[in-house]
């Protein structure tokens, strides 16, 4: 079977269809930008009630696959624009400071189209890059739970004498899995290596439960995926491993990819706790003033916290510049290290930025900010939850090794 003769799944189950053809086609770094910063304002309005009531952004990633936000890094020969990195992550940045589950729902997807980029064939490179261009979404279904590590994999890929596959296990936290056509699972082969099976959201032997049930970023569409004996034909078989077998920046463009998340909510967490203050806060009555925006000491924290989320958008950018270089070079080890410490630089960095500007917003709001019928806590439950994607603390060891002795990061795809 060849990928053309593959069956275009349907959008998901009570999910809006688009119709293929029906997504608009960015041609530019600079539209990219301008249709996104044209957007913070809708995603916005909503984004706390959508958090309160936990009701998944159906209506709002599907405006993105419309506006062709999703597909800004399909290669121009395939029809894209083929965006910088520092372009993508600034997309996802102004994304997330409006809301950063809907930013985080095509993560996934972003990563995987890079991996067919690199490794996929022709066919799959065609069938994966023309289904996000016509707005149809890839989500994810990698991580597992109950295995000793992060990096332990039970999902299995069995050849079968018919020479397609099987695929048989569980996976959870899948982001964007209730709202996507498309799962990328990865899993391994009787050989113990990694692969990647595309496989249609609906189709037999797949089950997605809307189980995911996290303090923060509520409305990712995360549920976990259960996959009991799903056929794959071969074509539909990315060799993920492959990826790991030279040097690259794969990995690094994944973690700016969630650094970029982190930016975002820091963003919107300042913007949020600024107005509040202009519009809502009393002075404290030792400043004897007339506004709480006058406040000396309070406008000197504010002062802080700018600081550090200018400075969380300037390593962002740095970062996806390093990334955008290096391939322009030809990845190379030394490259592909400079790329990963730069990222993993950003990272850190954002970490710290946004859990601490969203919990600073109480403290320049004061207790009314605390109602929760403002949900102005989204940001900091945000925060929280999101920032516990790969721990800053073995970034810090892989930066500490770099500097002081040189030492490149490992290959593995989580630096």
């Amino acid at each position: 079977m060849s990928t053309a003769e593959i069956h275009r799944p349907s959008a998901p189950a009570n999910g809006a269809v688009l119709h293929t053809g029906a997504a608009h086609r960015i041609d530019s770094n600079e539209e990219a930008i301008a249709r996104s910063r044209a957007l913070r304002e809708t995603l916005a309005a909503g984004a706390a009630g959508r958090d309160r009531e936990r009701a998944l952004p159906r209506a709002e990633v599907e405006r993105l696959s419309r506006e062709g936000l999703l597909a800004i890094t399909v290669p121009r020969r395939f029809g894209g624009a083929g965006v910088r990195v520092e372009t993508l992550v600034h997309v996802v940045a102004l994304l997330a400071s409006a809301d950063p589950n809907v930013a985080q729902i095509p993560q996934s997807q972003f990563v995987y189209l890079e991996l067919a980029r690199q490794v996929g064939t022709d066919a799959q490179q065609e069938l994966l890059f023309g289904e996000v261009l016509d707005g149809r979404r890839i989500a994810n279904a990698q991580s597992e739970a109950g295995s000793k590590t992060v990096a332990d994999i039970r999902t299995t890929l069995r050849r079968r004498p018919q020479g397609d596959f099987v695929l048989d296990g569980e996976k959870f936290y899948c982001t964007g899995s209730l709202l996507a056509h498309w799962l990328t699972v990865l899993a391994k082969d009787e050989d113990g290596r990694t692969r990647v099976a595309i496989v249609p959201r609906e189709a037999q032997g797949v089950s997605v439960i809307d189980d995911w049930s996290g303090m923060g970023q509520r409305t990712t569409a995360s549920g976990t995926v259960k996959l009991d004996q799903v056929v794959v034909p071969e074509e539909m078989v990315i060799a993920h491993h492959r990826m790991f077998e030279r040097p690259q920046v794969y990995g690094a463009r994944a973690q700016l990819l969630h650094t970029a998340i982190d930016v975002g909510i820091a963003q919107g967490a300042l913007e949020d706790a600024l107005e509040f203050v202009r519009s809502s806060s009393r002075p404290w009555f030792e400043a004897d003033v007339e506004r709480a925006s006058e406040d000396p000491l309070l406008i000197q924290r504010v002062g802080e916290l700018a600081i550090g989320v200018r400075a969380a958008w300037a390593l962002l950018g740095e970062a996806g510049r390093t990334i955008d270089a290096v391939e322009a070079a030809g990845v190379d080890e030394a490259g592909s290290a400079s790329a990963s410490i730069a990222v993993a630089t950003a990272k850190a960095f954002a970490d710290r930025v946004s859990v601490e500007t969203a919990s600073a917003l109480f403290e320049l709001g004061g207790t009314r900010s605390s109602a929760n019928d403002l949900n102005l806590h989204r940001h900091w439950r945000n925060a929280r939850t999101h920032t516990l994607h790969d721990p800053v603390r073995w970034k810090l060891q892989h930066i500490g090794r770099y500097e002081l002795s040189g030492i490149y990061p490992p290959q593995h795809g989580q630096v």
